[in-house]
């Protein structure tokens, strides 16, 4: 069965007060390694400019001709 983050602690501080009755030196943690992403981010910035770059232009293409039809909507329905 998996400890619990409560028997985990409990474990450590036995652990620490045994290893200070037998005179040895306290537990040494090792340090967390650090993962590298297997594509660097110079890549994503490129492949993100890529897909984002195509999306803002055609809704720039767009929004022009949705502008211009909702204008004519107001103006007869106006007018």
């Amino acid at each position: 069965m998996a400890q619990t983050p409560q028997q985990r602690r409990a474990n450590e501080r036995f652990a620490k007060h045994e290893a200070a009755k037998r005179g040895k030196g306290p537990v040494i943690n090792k340090p967390k390694q650090i993962t590298k992403t297997p594509i660097s981010s110079s890549w994503l910035i490129i492949l993100a400019f890529v897909v984002c770059g195509g999306l803002i232009l055609e809704l720039l293409k767009v929004v022009p001709e949705l502008w211009s039809t909702v204008a004519s909507t107001i103006s007869r329905v106006t007018g």
